[in-house]
């Protein structure tokens, strides 16, 4: 019963007018014809109120109990109304107290999630009191009242779960405005860092460049070209970096070896101690290899591998000149590895 209040004062309230009603029907005992059925039918009711309110559980209540209440009100009713006299002077009074509980017990199990089995009593209800008492018993003894009840429990129900459910969707889509707010300022962040990067690598040079008039030596221009690829390197290949690789593919370039790293999304799910040993055996590979040309390229989520390492060498000219070049394209594999995405695979 999220209804916006502590579910004890609820139980409490309900409680309260359930022991009004009982006090109605004893104040009224000595008007059926027998008392016993009353008496009966008052300790039935106590029962009924009893289970349903039971503050403990989920809100709605089972199916069992919702049809133990309507099965009790029938039987309340049909036991009290038994025992009145409708043509006794001063009417019957209070004695249709059971018409009151019918509807208390109606609204607690519509309120508890069990709209249809509440108006099943109301319906009950109506027809029993229209077959005793006459159409004009639904208004002299409260029937109308009871169903109001009823009714009204059913519209604040309503109204509570379209709020609920409007609620969740509201919730929902704070936290998707909150996660791509984060993602934003994550991507702000990643950029903020590379142009750092690039102007922590790039500005020596540049300032050389502009105080020489472009006028570089050869061991100058080689080292600009370096750190081209570095600054590429920054934009292309993102996660694929760290310091260790840094330095080993700027020292590999520096070698001669032409370097390609290219993330293309596939390790953004890896936690940092599995990133960091993939970072490690590439930077390992890169240090150990004496191909001309390696290609480091991140595998799309899915697979078992995080990233492919592979070295390419370019045949001699004799070898050429010869026909001994073994690949198509006139390039011998001298580096192929495929790093895990995770040492427990």
């Amino acid at each position: 019963m999220r209804i916006g209040v502590p579910r004890w004062i609820i139980v409490g309230l309900a409680a309260l007018f359930s022991a009004y009603v009982l006090v109605l029907g004893i104040y009224a005992i000595d008007v059926p014809i027998t008392p016993y059925p009353a008496i009966a039918g008052m300790i039935l009711f106590a029962v009924v109120i009893a289970v349903t309110l039971w503050p403990f559980g989920r809100a709605q209540m089972p199916i069992w109990m919702a049809a133990f209440a309507i099965a009790s009100e029938v039987g309340i009713t049909l036991m009290v109304s038994a025992e009145i006299d409708l043509h006794r002077d001063g009417g019957p009074g209070y004695a249709t107290w059971y018409i009151a509980g019918v509807g208390v017990i109606s609204t607690i199990v519509c309120t508890r999630g069990r709209p249809i089995w509440a108006w099943i009593g109301i319906v009950f209800l109506v027809a029993q009191t229209v077959l005793w008492a006459g159409p004009l018993g639904l208004v002299s003894l409260g029937v109308i009242g009871s169903a109001s009840w009823v009714t009204v429990a059913s519209v604040i129900r309503s109204a509570l779960t379209r709020a609920a459910r409007d609620a969740r969707r509201f919730t929902l889509a704070e936290r998707e405005a909150t996660d791509w707010h984060a993602a934003q300022e994550a991507h702000v962040m990643e950029r903020q860092f590379r142009l750092g990067r690039t102007s922590e690598m790039a500005a020596r040079m540049l300032s050389t460049i502009q105080q020489r008039g472009g006028d570089l030596t050869p061991m100058e221009r080689e080292e600009s070209l370096n750190i081209e690829g570095a600054i590429r390197d920054e934009i292309r290949g993102r996660k694929l970096l760290n310091d260790a690789v840094r330095d080993e593919v700027m020292d590999a370039r520096r070698r001669g070896t032409t370097i390609t790293l290219l993330d293309e999304g596939g390790i953004d799910d890896l936690d940092e101690a599995d990133l960091d040993r993939v970072l490690n055996e590439l930077a390992t590979a890169i240090r150990g290899t004496t191909a001309d040309r390696v290609i480091a390229r991140t595998v799309p989520e899915g697979s078992d591998v995080a990233v492919t390492v592979v070295g390419l060498n370019s045949p001699d000219e004799h070898a050429r000149a010869l026909g001994l070049d073994s690949g198509d394209d006139g390039e011998d594999v001298a580096l192929w590895l495929e790093i895990p995405r995770s040492v427990r695979q």
